[in-house]
């Protein structure tokens, strides 16, 4: 069978990097990240929190094949800040809503065992 093994689906390599940034030099204030051993799941949440920032021009996503476990965002930014510190703000929120949300589920669970 054509697909890799599951581990390597989501376990970083020796020398692998999670992320890769490039600079665009055609759009100011713009950047391309390559997020290894991610998929669809990640990409769009990180692109929706990334659009809900007043500073976020554009945010979207690709996942280039099925079969190549990493997905390309495209982010541009007002010029208040870089389009680096705009993802690591949104991946900052993001944390804390899936933190809240994980403590909603938690307290939804123990009071569902209490009846």
């Amino acid at each position: 069978m054509n697909a890799p093994n599951r581990f390597e689906l989501y376990t970083l390599g020796d020398g692998e990097k999670l992320l890769d940034i490039q600079e665009d030099t055609k759009i100011p204030n713009a950047a391309t990240f390559k997020i290894m051993k991610q998929d669809h799941t990640m990409a769009n949440m990180i692109r929706g929190q990334l659009l809900t920032a007043p500073c976020v021009l554009f945010a979207g996503y690709k996942v280039p094949h099925p079969l190549d476990p990493h997905f390309i965002l495209k982010v541009q930014t007002d010029g208040t800040i870089t389009p680096a510190q705009a993802l690591q703000e949104a991946c900052q929120q993001l944390i804390v809503i899936i933190a809240e949300l994980q403590n909603k589920f938690e307290k939804e669970f123990e009071m569902k065992e209490l009846d």
